[in-house]
């Protein structure tokens, strides 16, 4: 789980030219089927994009303007979300945008990388083979099931998830025929070897009950995320093989799981974000927006590091989505500190680090979760989620002023006049964030509808204020919207099935009462720590909340540690694990957005979650911090 790669869609692979002498060259009908596949997803998922904006856009104005809601919209949208998530998949993976570590194959002599990629795409096409065919039985299962609003056979949703693993099961046979035989037949040897041996102690993996899950999501997802496929495939592959070889649970499950995990109707702020941050650059806004911020701070060295901090702190929580925030902030941000030079791995990690930074500041969709869960005042939470986020920032914004004075780029500084201007130009622009706060937190619209008032915000804005949109631009970024959605949400389902198993194993009961057995408040924090730190890495965010929260908080309690404290202190260790790598959900999701190879980001970041965890030590140690302004 540590790089995002970007392959050229004439060229899919992700290998360096001198690696590529190793792999035959495209066959013909190979090239025109994968073609094929990807522009006509393409043509979907922009279709999809248009279609989502318009229904949300609808329902916003039949709610307020015709006071007539439109009951149905809520229902349309869900079903088009979940085939917007899965042909968006299509597209990343056509377009080799899927999210993948290449950081162990790279550093592999170039006459082994064509083998161990070879082994990636035998990978991918052996799970998209079977879950191809789990897909299947699902969608016919999912017949009898009459939705509300349309009644209508829920398979007409359900069958997104068999029509694009079967569109990339295409896509995947196609780039295996152009590996040399002899790479092909040793990796399809070595996954030959794997199945054997799986199935030869099948009885001991069922013998060994949840002891089994250090084979399936140890050495095994190592593996497959080390030889370079993609991470949604490798979580999804450790997942099946775990539930049929250590359990015997039907594998339809997988899938049940998949759908329920992308299927949330609060991840549809994602994509709309995405399509929202790309879209203010095609109409100008960001462009204005980012110079008046260069105006103001582009003279200090890191100036705008300090401004994706704030910008970060500003919208946090309003979306209800870590992704869609970064989706919000950096492709405003992130062009212009790299034409000034800023390192691209750096800025990434600062986005990731300004993600942790940010799970407590209210409203916070965590925040919710964990008063509804663990029976804690959210009012108390709101309060309680200030100071520790102020913490936080203040230790990245000391870091960042530290490491700017060695290596922070600059511009000139500008003159009044030119701020001024700059802040004309940009007033336009620097009014959207205070919409988008203002609609949400006076409860007029949910994330995910204003995140379509901003769409169209934006497009009223260019075209009155520079009298010009380049429309051309508007199918790219649609195309683009719906491939970087996917890449992130299929590796939401991934998880969210990964979350799922673990939790039936009973691994959850067993982290709870070694936790219970500390006996005192210190070692008790301190356990707490570590272990959301990496169930944050495994499990993803609020999956951990729900499955933990109600378990460890009655232990707290009985140490008489305060609910908002002890509350603040697993958020923050949860946020520092869901951005750490290797296994962070979300690191991998500000790689993406900030088109960053992951192992580049990887060597970064680490100083910033060091950062971040010496001010979640100072938070822990003192609950004045959380307890000042109950």
């Amino acid at each position: 789980m540590s790089a995002v790669v970007v392959e050229n869609v004439s060229a899919p692979s992700r290998l360096p030219p001198e690696a590529l002498a190793g792999v035959v060259h495209p066959t013909l009908p190979a090239n025109i089927i994968e073609r094929y596949v990807g522009a006509t997803a393409g043509v979907l998922g922009a279709a999809l994009v248009v279609v989502e904006i318009g229904i949300l856009g609808w329902g916003v104005f039949a709610r307020y303007v015709l006071d007539n809601p439109a009951t149905w919209t809520d229902e349309v949208a869900t079903i088009l979300f979940i085939w917007l998530s899965m042909i968006g998949a299509v597209i990343a993976l056509q377009r080799g945008e899927h999210m993948r570590l290449t950081a162990a194959v790279d550093m592999l002599p170039q006459s082994w990388q064509p083998r161990f990629d070879a082994f990636a795409h035998v990978v991918s096409a052996t799970f998209l083979a079977i879950v191809s065919w789990y897909a299947i039985q699902y969608t016919i299962a999912q017949a009898d099931a009459i939705t509300q609003a349309l009644e209508i056979a829920d398979s007409w949703r359900a069958s997104a998830l068999p029509v694009a693993f079967l569109a990339m099961l295409l896509i995947e046979l196609g780039r295996l025929g152009r590996h040399r035989p002899t790479h092909l037949a040793g990796s399809a040897a070595i996954a030959a070897a794997i199945l054997v041996l799986l199935f030869a102690f099948r009885g001991t993996w069922l013998a060994w009950g949840p002891m089994s899950l250090t084979v399936f999501f140890g050495p095994l997802v190592i593996l497959f995320i080390f030889s370079g496929a993609p991470i949604a495939f490798c979580f999804a592959s450790a997942t099946i093989a775990y539930l049929y070889f250590g359990t015997g649970t039907p594998l339809t499950i997988v899938l049940i799981r998949m759908d329920v995990g992308m299927s949330n109707m609060l991840l549809l702020a994602v994509p709309m974000f995405i399509f929202l941050g790309l879209l203010i650059e095609v109409v100008g806004i960001a462009k204005t927006m980012v110079s008046f911020l260069v105006t103001l701070l582009g003279h200090v060295r890191g100036g705008l590091e300090y401004v994706l901090l704030g910008a970060m702190f500003l919208v946090s929580g309003i979306s209800g989505s870590k992704v869609a925030d970064m989706a919000a902030v950096a492709p405003v941000l992130l062009p212009e500190m790299k034409q000034l030079g800023n390192d691209p791995g750096r800025m990434v990690a600062l986005l990731a680090a300004s993600g942790v930074m940010a799970e407590t500041i209210p409203p916070s969709l965590v925040l919710i979760t964990v008063g509804a869960v663990a029976g804690v005042s959210i009012a108390s939470l709101f309060a309680g989620g200030v100071l520790p986020a102020a913490v936080a920032a203040l230790a990245l914004v000391i870091f960042v002023s530290l490491q700017s004075r060695r290596s922070g780029a600059k511009s000139e500084r500008a003159s009044a006049r030119d701020i001024w201007n700059a802040f004309l130009l940009a007033a336009p622009g620097l009014l959207l964030p205070l919409l988008i706060r203002f609609f949400v937190l006076e409860g007029i619209t949910t994330a995910t509808e204003v995140s379509t008032i901003g769409v169209f915000y934006s497009l009223v804005v260019g075209l009155c204020t520079w009298r010009k949109v380049a429309w051309r631009r508007l199918f790219p970024i649609m195309v683009e919207t719906a491939a970087l959605s996917g890449a992130v949400l299929l590796i939401i389902g991934a998880a969210t099935a990964m979350a799922w198993a673990l939790t039936q194993s009973g691994f959850s009961r067993g982290l709870v009462q070694v936790m219970s057995g500390t006996g005192s408040v210190v070692p008790f924090m301190a356990l707490s720590i570590l272990v959301f730190i990496v169930l944050g890495s495994v499990l993803e965010g609020l999956p951990v909340i729900v499955l933990f929260g109600p378990l460890v908080f009655p232990v707290a309690r009985a140490l008489q540690i305060n609910d908002v404290h002890y509350a603040m202190v697993i958020i923050l260790a949860m946020g520092l694990g869901v951005f750490a790598p290797p296994f962070g959900l979300a690191f991998y999701a500000a790689c993406g957005i900030g088109r960053v190879d992951p192992s580049t980001v990887m060597k970064c970041i680490w100083p910033y979650l060091g950062v971040l965890l010496l001010a979640l030590l100072v938070i822990a140690t003192f609950p004045v911090i959380t307890t000042a302004l109950l």
